[in-house]
């Protein structure tokens, strides 16, 4: 079970810690979102889980306890050095800690093989490094399913469609790859400190046939973003002089024109620039 907010605030003065804004340290003090976590992920004995930010080890010990082995990344040195001499210990064969930046090590430095052979993302992701760890994690391998806990904003971002102002060059990167399955709203009041904003349980399930843009293609589509407001055919015939042409030709066949504004152009679009797949 979560620590209840006073037991928080306890074993944070025990440790000499104050929880720091810019790493994003809310901790979930609530159990029935501990225990939604698991059931969204649907965690099973043998499953291999990688956690970003464990901080007091909360969700951690849940996925240990349901028998996952759990590979976790923790940026703070007073909470690494705590899960290590808490967690460790305790499930020594399970419970793999890497100290550093999750978005340089986005898996937690999961083996290759281990990952090959198929793993589950289950996080309490901070908000200002969501889109770049995101984007790290869609270069591959791809986890089976995702169920991350975000703020509002960044969840309607990542779950954003066609045509509405929340999207952006990460929702197409991601839904090309997965789908959006039910989720479940978090208040602040889950959390401490309590943060100003709610926060969602986004859950993804990778698809059949994950779509993933080359390095070329997510450059491309983010620059075509920055200039949101311009039509695309400027933007695809100054960055495809010679290709775009074909493109647009797509673009038209789908309903759109080179007046479309990017925010506009459907997946399936995004997905056929040129040389735009990498494998998955």
């Amino acid at each position: 079970m979560p620590l209840s907010p006073t037991a928080t605030r306890e074993l944070l003065g025990r440790l000499g810690h104050t929880p720091k804004h810019f790493l994003g340290q809310n901790f979930l003090v609530d159990g029935n979102i501990v225990r939604k976590s698991l059931e969204l992920a649907q965690v099973r004995p043998g499953d291999t889980v990688v956690e970003i930010g464990p901080g007091l080890g909360t969700l951690t010990t849940a996925l240990l306890e349901a028998g996952a082995t759990v590979w976790a990344v923790e940026k703070d040195p007073v909470l690494a050095a705590h899960l290590r001499a808490t967690l460790v210990p305790a499930f020594p064969a399970h419970f793999h800690l890497l100290e550093g930046d999750a978005v340089e090590h986005p898996l937690a430095e999961l083996p290759a093989a281990v990952a090959a052979a198929g793993f589950k993302i289950v996080a309490n992701l901070p908000y200002a490094i969501s889109s770049p760890w995101m984007e790290a994690v869609l270069g591959g391998p791809l986890p089976e399913r995702m169920v991350l806990m975000l703020q509002l904003e960044a969840a309607e971002r990542y779950a954003a469609s066609p045509g509405t102002k929340s999207i952006g060059a990460i929702s197409i990167f991601l839904q090309s790859a997965y789908e959006l399955a039910p989720g479940h709203r978090v208040a602040g009041a889950c959390f401490h400190p309590r943060p100003d904003v709610d926060s969602c349980l986004l859950h993804l399930v990778r698809r059949p046939q994950p779509f993933v843009f080359t390095p070329q293609a997510r450059t491309l589509i983010r620059a075509c973003f920055q200039q949101r407001r311009k039509q695309i055919g400027a933007l695809v015939r100054n960055r495809l002089p010679d290709q775009g042409r074909g493109w647009l030709a797509e673009l038209a066949a789908a309903g759109g024109s080179a007046q479309t504004r990017p925010e506009a152009v459907p997946f399936a679009v995004w997905q056929r620039l040129p040389a735009s797949q990498a494998p998955a």
